[in-house]
């Protein structure tokens, strides 16, 4: 793994040459590693970075931030260097909701993206009261198993569920309190894609992305629940991979 000189962002795959980035948002209680296998998968494609929020794996020790406008502030500092090349976000879940905020302040800062991935994840206007976060810890674990986002034995060892508890609690009063602030849609295109049966998720509300932007807009629906990703990593990096080729100038 190359060092970025943040704590922030992890580098996994180096690709010096690419023309593109992708930057990865990882979903509540995620971590940056999720998205090593879309970093090998795209190694040829662009420069694959992925975001490591505070306070899990090796930010263990540094606090959580549980306010989606804070997370997207000091990302949007991190990351604004990086926009010496082209960027494409993909978001899953919470990481979907704070890359559209690091999108939107890029935007105010005169960076606009080649294009958004807003996997798993409701439109920022699609609000729902949840109260996830005020649950007790075993309230918090039948919540990951109802999801089916985290290895069942993994939720039986107690000394693993003393680290990972308090990310995830975190994590979900972030993104259960963010509210959307209406402001001016995106100038890039984004693509929506959902599991079919993803209990948290309605087709409906990821189609509603599509009031979040004037550039073009796809939906794209996988079988599978909010974790869908896991059983189709080869179809969305191939979505990804069609994306940086029909965006990158002279191709």
């Amino acid at each position: 793994m190359a060092a970025t000189g943040s704590a922030w962002v992890r580098r996994f795959h180096p690709a010096p040459e690419a023309g593109e980035r992708v930057v990865c948002f990882p979903h509540a209680g995620g971590s940056a590693t999720y998205y090593f296998p879309f970093s090998a998968a795209l190694r040829e494609a662009a420069d694959v970075l992925a975001v490591q929020y505070p306070g899990r794996q090796d930010r263990l020790q540094e606090p959580c931030i549980t306010d989606i406008s804070t997370l997207a502030d000091q990302l949007t500092d991190e990351l604004a260097p990086l926009a010496d090349r082209p960027l494409t976000f993909f978001g899953h879940s919470m990481g979907a909701t704070v890359a559209f905020e690091v999108a939107r302040r890029l935007e105010a800062r005169g960076v606009i993206l080649r294009g958004l991935f807003a996997s798993g994840r409701r439109a920022p206007s699609r609000q729902r009261e949840e109260h996830v976060h005020l649950r007790d810890d075993q309230g918090l674990v039948e919540e990951l198993r109802r999801l089916s986002g985290t290895d069942s034995e993994l939720l039986a060892d107690e000394a693993v569920l003393r680290m990972v508890l308090p990310a995830m609690r975190g994590d979900y009063r972030a993104i259960e309190t963010y509210r959307y602030l209406p402001g001016p849609p995106l100038n890039c295109p984004v693509l929506a894609l959902t599991g079919d049966s993803d209990p948290l998720v309605e087709v409906a509300d990821a189609r509603a992305w599509a009031q979040h932007t004037v550039a073009p807009f796809r939906l794209r629906v996988f079988p599978g629940g909010h974790f869908f990703l896991g059983d189709h990593t080869a179809s969305v990096v191939r979505e990804i991979t069609d994306h940086l080729g029909a965006t990158t100038p002279g191709r």
